[in-house]
């Protein structure tokens, strides 16, 4: 079904799910299309980004973001136009990046809209390596990372939107990068188009003895957005004061219950002691304020410059966002994942 003008179409979720989503756990429904009041715009969503994180929100466990309400709308960034305002500073036509959902029509009064150029070329890359995964990457690396010339970056997910960046960007900085991916059309794309040194298949049967040989002077920083398995095998090769940054741990989004196997956290104290390691979390959103201009700066020339490849993985309509997004959460996309919910124009 294609967009309509006078009825929206709206994802919600329709059950917390135990363990991976089933597309039991979201509902489609049609419901009349909002009218914007006073100092309101009524946004048509175009592009609708989908990122793991949005597991977490399917919970009500606590966490950094609240959790999706039952029977309330998906929530997600989105690509949209503005196709009637009643507010000052918006017009028909204009492009904005906003927090619209998994749906068709959003009503905003402004709060958190940021305007796009109107003659932008790839609206959709404010999604991805102009929005919070190319940003996330940066600030992660750089500010947490710290790389230095020489040093080995091993980087999870690393043809993901955040993983993809994270190396690109440790290569400019003349580090020696690993990416670790599933499956050898990954692989390949990390070496032959993103330019890592080596990339391992973490489906491997002997993967930790392929990340030792890939990294014989030890690993310098980690980025960490998978966990499990790959993290037991870097934490035996990491240097003295290695650095973690961690954005994600996307094995085990769907774990229902503790990981079996050996208790792991006191070898894994003993290396931040003795190693010195500085493992720290983040959260994007606290450094919009500080640091969005800088990135947005820098992100932009080197795109312009052909030195960031990015690559998006684009599904089309909104019914499909549900089977798509359970794909995500088990490594079925390849580069950012993006749906085109309507027509650009």
């Amino acid at each position: 079904m294609t967009q309509s003008s006078t009825v929206n179409r709206r994802i919600v979720l329709a059950s917390r799910p135990h363990g991976v989503p089933t597309p039991q756990a979201f509902r489609l429904e049609q419901v009349p299309v909002p009218q914007p009041q006073d100092g309101e715009v009524l946004l048509r969503a175009v592009y609708l980004s989908l990122d793991p994180y949005m597991r977490g929100r399917m919970s009500d466990a606590p966490s950094y973001a609240p959790p999706v309400e039952i029977d309330a709308v998906m929530g997600a960034g989105t690509v949209s136009r503005v196709v009637a305002s009643r507010h000052a500073d918006y017009a028909q036509g204009d492009w904005v990046v906003a927090t619209g959902g998994w749906q068709d029509y959003a009503v905003s009064n402004g709060d958190g809209l940021v305007r796009l150029d109107a003659g932008i070329s790839h609206p959709s890359y404010a999604l991805g390596i102009l929005g919070m995964p190319g940003f996330t990457a940066y600030v992660g690396l750089l500010d947490l990372g710290q790389p230095k010339a020489g040093e080995t970056l091993v980087v999870a997910a690393c043809t993901g939107p955040v993983g993809a960046t994270v190396g690109q960007i440790g290569k400019m900085k003349s580090c020696r990068v690993v990416g670790v991916a599933g499956g050898p059309d990954k692989c390949r794309y990390a070496v032959d188009v993103l330019g890592f040194d080596a990339c391992l298949d973490h489906k491997a049967d002997d993967f930790a003895e392929q990340l030792a040989q890939a990294c014989p002077d030890g690993i310098d920083i980690y980025f960490e957005n998978v966990g499990g398995k790959v993290f037991d095998a870097v934490l035996p090769l990491l240097n003295t004061s290695a650095r973690i940054p961690v954005c994600g741990l996307i094995s085990a989004y769907n774990a229902t219950s503790p990981t079996p196997g050996p208790d792991r956290l006191a070898s894994l104290m003993r290396a931040v002691l003795t190693k010195r390691l500085k493992i720290q979390g983040f959260i994007i959103f606290d450094y919009y304020a500080s640091r969005y201009d800088e990135f947005a700066r820098d992100m932009n020339t080197w795109l312009d410059a052909g030195q960031i490849k990015y690559r998006e993985d684009m599904v089309d309509g909104l019914e499909n966002a549900p089977q798509a997004f359970i794909g995500l959460l088990q490594g079925e996309n390849f580069g950012k994942l993006v749906i085109r919910v309507g027509p650009d124009n």
